[in-house]
């Protein structure tokens, strides 16, 4: 599904009107139309109840005007309260306004605070409020009358519609601009706005809803977004059947660096989660001093002792014997559990120069390469890193709040100019790919919020490329199968569930995807 930004809709909206045809008004209309039927869907009670749409002057507020008349025409009991003078009210929007009036819908118009304050007991009286306020195109922070107004709205204790997107949000990060509508559910038109999906602008969006208002698929194409939502049915595409008489040996063989003391789990998770992806073969390399004890404790994954017999951690000294492993391999999983020494990231740089196989980065392999991701110049297309904000800091040298305030920009950019691919974690996990293409992860939930998670995930991942899927897809597979196995677990118990419990989960999470295709 394409994620779009404020201005590719904008695009879309205008060629589909100038170059197709399609009237801006028959937009409006099917928008409507389309938003007042996900609003009954979201609140069946509503013809029950009084609605009041609170309307802007642009084409947000016309799309509310004809949710005015469809509600009315179905029996609502409906008033318009337009937060402007109507004369400044133009174009489709206006039309739409007149035949609100033409119907008999009552619309008071509050041009300014002051009027607005006098009607606020009205407003108070009505238990549905439709946000029909502020639309996509919003260009700086919220503030003066319209924030007076978002605050009443968020502070009345009401069910509370967004039209489009929810007013102050921003479309493209999902950040509140100064202030911002806590919609209980919205409906979005034509494609839904990359803002809608990422935090928070997920939570203030509320139940969402994609109405589709007839822009032809060629028009979409030709504006080439370059932003998806993962989905069930794309990751169902994804998965290929294995032939009856596959064996271990064509299921690829995965080489796991990782672990030290103190932090062995790590090492186990990743290894043993790249099993349960799929992966043929799988060898797990430990530092020499550590070894006996994991390695009788690990059924399935073979390891390999590596280093001086009392050696704790891994360093240089280990990477003539790891790059002997890595002959034939089919992936190297890197960084879980390694330590950030100095003789340690100075073998994690050179593994990254030199690795003959794909390279997933994770954890302590990423702080390891903070400050020296030349490294991975010489790799190009070949390396996935799986950050977390503050990894990601570290290594684009901006801090975890920059990170936040726009998540997509800062993956992309990681991404693109190191041709790699990023998955930045956390709350819709995005995944950004060399040509800039970028996914958001629609699966995964709070439960997720312990330790291990990632290295379950770089396991999966790394998983997915034994088997021969190309990078983007692997790590597609990997992001969305984690938060789904993990969605699983949470719908059964809540939260409470371990890193080690998703890993579990993830072969019954693939079932379902495979009965999807």
């Amino acid at each position: 599904m394409y994620l779009v930004s404020a201005d590719e809709m904008r695009e879309m909206d205008r060629r589909t009107i100038d170059v197709f045809g399609l009237p801006g008004r028959v937009l409006m209309e099917v928008a409507g139309r389309g938003a007042t039927r996900w609003l009954l869907t979201c609140f069946p009670e509503a013809l029950t109840l009084k609605i009041a749409v609170l309307a802007g002057r642009g084409n947000n507020g016309g799309d509310g005007f004809v949710m005015a008349r469809h509600l009315h025409q179905k029996g609502a009991r409906v008033t318009v309260f337009l937060l402007t003078g109507e004369d400044r009210v133009a174009g489709d929007a206006a039309a739409n306004l007149a035949l609100v009036r033409g119907l008999g819908i009552p619309v008071v118009c509050l041009p300014d605070e002051q009027a607005f304050t006098a009607r606020r007991r009205d407003l108070n009286h009505h238990q549905l409020l439709i946000d029909a306020i502020l639309g996509t195109g919003l260009k700086s922070d919220v503030s003066g009358y319209y924030q007076t107004v978002i605050d009443f709205i968020n502070t009345a204790d009401k069910s509370v519609f967004a039209v489009d997107i929810p007013s102050g949000l921003d479309a493209d990060t999902g950040q509140p601009r100064g202030t911002c509508i806590r919609a209980d559910a919205t409906a979005t038109f034509g494609y839904a706005k990359t803002g809608l999906v990422l935090f928070p602008g997920a939570d203030l969006t509320g139940d969402l809803t994609v109405v589709d208002i007839g822009i032809p698929p060629f028009i979409a194409d030709r504006v080439t977004p370059s932003k998806w939502l993962l989905t069930e049915s794309m990751m169902a595409d994804y998965l290929t059947p294995r032939p009856s008489e596959t064996h271990k040996g064509r299921t690829g063989h995965l080489l796991v660096v990782a672990g030290s003391r103190g932090k062995t789990g790590a090492a186990k998770m990743t290894a043993a989660a790249a099993m349960r992806a799929g992966a043929g073969l799988v060898t797990l390399a430990l530092p020499a001093g550590i070894h006996d004890p994991i390695a009788a404790s690990l059924t399935e994954v073979m390891t390999l002792p590596v280093g001086g017999a009392d050696q704790p951690i891994f360093d240089l000294t280990c990477r003539d014997q790891i790059t002997a492993a890595l002959d034939g391999k089919s992936c190297l999983a890197l960084g879980p559990g390694l330590g950030t020494d100095g003789g340690t990231r100075d073998l994690v740089t050179a593994l990254v120069d030199m690795a003959p196989c794909p390279i997933v980065v994770d954890a302590d392999g990423l702080n390891c390469l903070a400050g020296c991701l030349d490294a991975v110049k010489r790799q190009p297309g070949r390396i996935i890193l799986t950050p977390h904000p503050g990894e990601m800091a570290r290594l684009t040298g901006q801090t975890p709040a920059e990170i936040q305030q726009d998540r997509i920009a800062s993956a992309r950019r990681l991404a693109t100019k190191y041709s790699l691919h990023v998955v930045l974690k956390g709350a819709a996990t995005v995944i950004a790919h060399p040509d800039g293409r970028v996914f958001v992860n629609p699966t995964g939930n709070p439960g997720m919020a312990s330790g291990g998670m990632g290295d379950v995930l770089t396991g999966l991942i790394a998983g997915f490329i034994c088997q021969g899927y190309p990078l983007d897809r692997a790590a597609h597979l990997g992001v969305y199968l984690h938060g789904a196995a993990a969605d699983r677990l949470a719908e059964k118990q809540g939260t409470g569930y371990l890193a080690s419990d998703v890993m579990t989960a993830v072969p019954d999470a693939m079932a379902a995807l495979s009965a999807e295709s």
